[in-house]
């Protein structure tokens, strides 16, 4: 897909300020992880208890991370903004809301179905 030198820096510098929110949460997320437990029993279960939405947040932050990187990628290769599955334009209403976004609607929603 073309684009101008200036959308191209434009979107990057989208990506770019994404994946540095997403390294600073996970970066939260391990300095969180340092801190030591409670001497309360109770307040100990309750900060365990939390442990594993803490790791699926941040599970969840470096496999955005690595979507990010991959846009990158394709954006540097001129293939950003073009459907992997059909080839066919993205479309920049889901590009902005999703700039990391590898399909277009139709072929998500596709695939979401044969997945539930």
């Amino acid at each position: 897909m073309e684009r101008s030198e200036r959308e191209t820096a434009e979107i990057r510098s989208r990506l770019l300020g994404l994946k540095a929110e997403l390294q600073r949460r996970v970066s939260t997320i391990h300095e969180h992880a340092r801190d030591p437990l409670e001497q309360d029993s109770a307040e100990q279960a309750a900060q365990l208890g939390q442990v594993a939405v803490v790791a699926a947040l941040e599970s969840e932050a470096i496999q955005e991370i690595a979507g990010i990187e991959a846009a990158i990628r394709r954006l540097d290769a001129g293939t950003y903004g073009i459907c992997v599955t059909c080839e066919e334009p993205v479309g920049d209403a889901r590009l902005r809301a999703r700039p990391a976004a590898t399909q277009c609607r139709d072929c998500a929603e596709l695939d979401a179905r044969r997945h539930q």
